[in-house]
């Protein structure tokens, strides 16, 4: 094996949640990066990727487990790693000449060395000519490049890119993409190893020696899948198609065993993530579905390209139609199921029916909060109490849109309403709590 420059064992970390408990976000992570090799990082939204990159930054230390940098202990951030955020992260007020200086400044740099290496780390990302310019002159591809030349100008050996393409337009984002693989594999760049997370399946089959699937609560590797074509590599191609849908099968596959077909209520807890999709998505979808030419069965690349969806958009509304039971996640495709085609065939009020009837069923946090309502003699209650029960084991943030998202499901189901003025969750006005026909 070629060798690692950064290698993690049994790593696991934890945060404290709002109420002082340890929430844990990684658990068991082995990992190395070797010299000369370029690995994607893909998983669902709080999966623990962006932490597990601060952890080989150096910028935040674990709780068990090694983590190593050229074989010696990583305690701190080291000279030979640099990391690109999403969100460029520039001061506004510094030139482009300025803001790429300021690593080297850091170090005690002097001046003249500084503007040198600065200017050759502005040439070789193509922001020639623009040393001058403030941030809120540039575009935001050329903002990006300016956070990219700001890393490489230090010459480190591994570079962690933060979903370092995703705040740009796609194609703004796919020639930033092609320009840094073009310097890598022209041996431009002084990094000998990249380390790149992303939410875009394609993005990492075209810049991938290896593409490694995390799995969520809590984050830990759950497949990886060595890419061995040569760079450039052509989308269109039958070797790229095969093996964004082998990604796609893995993201959305329990297991890595081959025509598993994942059940989405396995295990689910009342503090669980809802995908975060809305209502009228996934009735899109399960409208794709049931298309003559589809039979109810549709390949996931195929069916984000037809419905201009990017894959960090329609895996939770896959996700979500599977865990109400409309459809089902077989490898890369998703199978429209006989309530789901009841469903689509319906009227607006069966629909909605059938929806209350599948998340009271299958959504243990719209069950509670039902529950909740009928006990209450006013049949109405604030949202913190279950806000503070989600927070217990989610961020804050993620608490509110976890809760947000089974607001909304929960309204279009006549589950419960909800008064935006006062945060009352409340039992529908005259609930007679209807029955909906039965799930075949």
């Amino acid at each position: 094996m070629t060798e690692a420059i950064i290698e993690l064992q049994g790593v696991g970390k934890s945060f404290r949640s709002a109420d002082g408990a340890a929430r844990s976000v990684l658990e068991g992570v082995d990992f190395h990066l070797a010299e000369g090799e370029i690995v994607a990082l893909l998983g669902q939204s709080g999966s623990g990727k962006s932490t597990l990159l601060r952890i080989m930054a150096g910028l935040i230390g674990v709780d068990v487990g090694d983590v190593r940098y050229r074989g010696q202990p990583l305690y701190g951030p080291a000279r030979g790693i640099a990391m690109v955020f999403q969100s460029f992260a520039l001061f506004p007020w510094l030139t482009v000449q300025q803001n790429v200086e300021l690593g080297l400044e850091a170090r005690g740099i002097e001046r003249v060395e500084r503007a040198r290496r600065a200017g050759a780390a502005i040439e070789l990302i193509g922001l020639a000519g623009f040393e001058g310019a403030l941030p809120r002159e540039l575009s935001g591809g050329m903002r990006q490049r300016v956070g990219i030349a700001r890393a490489l100008v230090v010459e480190p050996e591994v570079l962690l890119m933060d979903e370092a393409f995703s705040a740009l337009d796609v194609l703004t984002g796919e020639r930033l993409r092609d320009d840094i693989l073009q310097l890598w594999d022209g041996g431009a760049m002084p990094t000998k190893a990249m380390l790149v997370v992303s939410h875009n399946i394609e993005e990492a089959v075209l810049m991938a020696d290896r593409v490694l699937i995390f799995a969520s609560n809590p984050g830990h590797v759950h497949a990886e899948l060595p890419i061995a074509l040569p760079r450039p590599r052509d989308v269109d191609s039958l070797e790229v198609r095969a093996l964004i849908d082998e990604v796609y099968r893995l993201m959305t596959s329990g297991a890595p065993s081959a025509g598993r077909v994942r059940d989405e209520t396995a295990h689910m807890h009342l503090s669980d993530r809802l995908p975060d999709a809305d209502v009228d998505r996934m009735e899109a979808l399960l409208e794709m579905l049931v298309d003559d030419a589809r039979n109810g069965r549709a390949d996931l690349p195929q069916l984000a390209a037809e419905a201009e969806l990017p894959d960090h958009a329609l895996l939770p509304l896959a996700q979500a139609l599977a865990l109400l039971g409309f459809a089902k996640l077989a490898d890369a495709d998703l199978h429209l199921t006989e309530l789901g085609r009841c469903y689509v065939e319906g009227a607006h009020t069966l629909r909605q029916q059938l929806f209350g009837q599948q998340l009271l069923a299958r959504v243990p946090l719209a069950a509670h909060i039902r529950h909740s309502l009928e006990q209450a003699p006013s049949g109405e209650l604030p949202q913190e109490p279950f806000l503070q029960l989600l927070r217990e084991s989610l961020d804050a943030p993620v608490a509110e849109r976890v809760l947000r998202t089974a607001i909304e499901w929960g309204r279009y189901g006549e589950a419960f309403e909800y008064d935006l003025r006062t945060g009352l969750i409340q039992l529908p006005e005259g609930d007679s709590a209807a029955e909906a026909p039965a799930p075949r």
